[in-house]
């Protein structure tokens, strides 16, 4: 058998990075294609970037035939609308369109598409019903296909859900008893890429394979407690002492997730997230097991291998203290900026006018100064120019200690200290700077 090329869609997430590495390691050509990859991404020629999402069906045809592509994986998805992400134009829309690809592109082409478990009747979120409306297209399209509905994904790599979990795990918080009793069925990223490769060496005509739709997870039954509890037996923690957040507590913070969504970030807790969570986990993998022979891992065999590194420990423990940092110099600099420019604007005038400034210069500087400190916390809280801010920030407050040492120098020694008080706040500033990756 001639080696296979496989096309993955969605090459930078969690599901797809994974498969497109294993695959290769696999012996399978693996084109990897994402919007933007970040450099240590970059493994290979076949790792490119594409906006996937632009891209009309003549435009994949095209790609299909230039890497004369055996096998479509697509892994492409977002949980909740917002800026850049449309659950109906990443779920159904290219859907559409792929499919119209591979049966204009003259090409005996096996398509495996990532879904969720579940059924339609359960669900009730855009992302359930966007990517249930793209299964029943794939199935309509007759087109040779793998419907492939994980569980609970476990990889050594976090994102969103997966990272939220360690975070619990890492913690002395708890979900509520309600919460904490669902049904959550998880599976290893390894089996996910193990069933790729079987289908991508199974003929194309292979009649016992062309349209299969198979729940991807662990047969024993299992909880979020249960799942949380393995994670805290790897981390250290399963004899802590916890506390249960209120459900009106989850809720909020699911509000606030939403916020931080219209903003250009991808919390974990959004009221998406915690629907399909509430909404659980489960599913029947016999029918994969039986036609694959693959045994799925027990969530014990995942996590439990290995105790947690030094590394899982940090990123556990600073993933829910990132939403407070990035929350707490926001809140700094516009309110540090709208005190002196609206609240104790004569004050924050009287220490350039008691340093002998020239009168002319106190209102001009104090009201640019307020409004940079806004502007700064403006930046910081958009995802986009968070960098922009962090980096001003930064600047700004070099500039005030710079310029208070060489006009000011009795400010360093009044007695709240606010001057001594910027270092520290530039090292946050730092830190933020160097957690603002995602990926």
């Amino acid at each position: 058998m001639s080696q296979r090329t496989i096309l993955v869609l969605g090459a930078s997430g969690l599901i797809g990075r994974y498969v497109t590495d294993d695959l290769r390691a696999h012996g399978f050509r693996v084109i990897g294609v994402a919007r933007s990859l970040s450099v240590a991404q970059k493994m290979s020629a076949l790792d490119i970037e594409l906006p996937i999402l632009s891209l009309d069906a003549a435009a994949l045809t095209r790609l299909l035939g230039e890497h004369a592509v055996d096998v479509v994986v697509n892994c492409l998805g977002v949980l909740q609308d917002g800026p850049g992400s449309d659950t109906n134009a990443v779920h159904r829309d290219l859907v559409i369109r792929l499919l119209q690809a591979i049966g204009g592109s003259g090409r005996a082409i096996r398509f495996v598409h990532i879904s969720i478990p579940g059924t339609a009747g359960e669900d009730r979120t855009a992302f359930a019903t966007t990517k249930r409306e793209a299964e029943r297209l794939i199935v309509a399209s007759g087109t040779p296909h793998a419907i492939l509905r994980p569980g609970f994904v476990v990889a050594p790599s976090a994102y969103g859900g997966s990272a939220m979990l360690r975070t619990l795990a890492a913690s002395p918080l708890d979900l509520p008893e309600k919460e904490m009793a669902t049904p959550f069925q998880p599976v290893a990223v390894e089996d996910i890429s193990a069933t790729i490769a079987w289908l991508a060496a199974r003929d194309i005509d292979d009649a016992s394979v062309k349209a299969v739709n198979w729940d991807l997870m662990q047969v024993e039954p299992i909880t979020m407690a249960g799942v949380i509890k393995q994670f805290r037996i790897a981390f250290g923690t399963a004899g802590w002492s916890r506390v249960a957040m209120p459900s009106f507590v989850l809720d909020l913070d699911a509000k606030g997730g939403d916020v931080a969504n219209y903003l250009g970030w991808i919390p974990p807790m959004r009221s998406t997230a915690i629907a399909e969570l509430r909404r659980g986990v489960t599913g029947d993998p016999s029918a994969w097991i039986a036609a694959t022979g693959i045994v799925p891992k027990s969530l014990a065999q995942t996590v439990g291998r290995h105790p947690a590194t030094i590394q899982d420990k940090w990123f556990a423990r600073l993933f829910l203290v990132k939403t407070l940092i990035f929350a707490s110099l926001v809140a700094f600099w516009c309110v540090s900026g709208f005190i002196a420019l609206f609240v104790s604007y004569r004050a924050a005038a009287g220490i350039l006018s008691a340093h002998n400034f020239p009168s002319a210069l106190v209102d001009p500087i104090t009201i640019a100064t307020s409004l940079m400190d806004m502007s700064i916390g403006v930046l910081i809280a958009f995802r986009r120019t968070a960098a922009l801010g962090l980096v001003a920030g930064i600047l700004a407050s070099l500039g005030y200690m710079l310029g208070a040492a060489i006009l000011t120098p009795d400010l360093w020694i009044e007695p709240l200290g606010a001057l001594v008080k910027t270092g520290p706040a530039i090292v946050l500033m730092l830190v933020a700077l160097l957690m603002l990756d995602n990926r």
